[in-house]
């Protein structure tokens, strides 16, 4: 079973990643740069904040360090847990496939995970006022996701286990979040 599920990733792997062109490389690469949203990121989070108090920033961004210390920390725990190696680092997948820099473990992918608990966490956090941009940010979180498979860098399973698993991590960090927050609503 375990065989079967592993041969389905990779012939999964090999059809997605040589959907690419070169003509859509640079494309790829820039999505998948941690750099490249730094501004949607500072956007959202002014956004989030705009009405709070002081205190409620603090809470929010004490938060969000929290979800990303412990996505991308639970992320590395089950890469050298698993110790799966990526499709561009193992024998008879990286000679048919489009590679990016490669390195390290692949399950389950970071960028996907990280992506996804961002999508989920701001999604929620700004539902009252922007109904629909919860939508808008997975549709983001799985184009993120997919750059990595476009790249080489991560089997379809490890994406739909970190988006899993960020899905998990956006919510749980958001119902930390709302209930520090009702917490310091009471004291005030």
């Amino acid at each position: 079973m375990l065989d079967q599920l592993i041969e389905i990733d990779q012939s999964l792997l090999l059809y997605l990643n040589n959907l690419g062109t070169p003509s859509w490389d640079g494309f790829w690469l820039i999505v998948t740069n941690k750099l490249t949203f730094i501004p949607l990121y500072g956007i959202l989070i002014y956004l989030m904040t705009k009405h709070f108090t002081l205190k409620e920033t603090g809470i929010l961004v004490l938060t969000i360090a929290g979800m990303i210390l412990f996505t991308d920390q639970t992320t590395n725990l089950f890469k050298f847990t698993f110790e799966r190696l990526r499709p561009c680092a193992q024998e008879g997948i990286l000679e048919f496939i489009r590679q990016g820099d490669c390195w390290g473990y692949g399950f389950f992918s970071g960028h996907s995970s990280n992506s996804m608990a961002t999508a989920i966490f701001t999604g929620l956090m700004l539902r009252p006022v922007y109904k629909k941009l919860i939508y808008v940010m997975i549709v983001w979180s799985i184009l993120v996701a997919y750059s990595r498979i476009y790249l080489g860098l991560h089997y379809p399973l490890d994406i739909i286990c970190g988006l899993t698993f960020g899905v998990f991590s956006g919510y749980l960090f958001y119902t930390i979040f709302k209930q520090l927050q009702a917490r310091l609503m009471k004291v005030q």
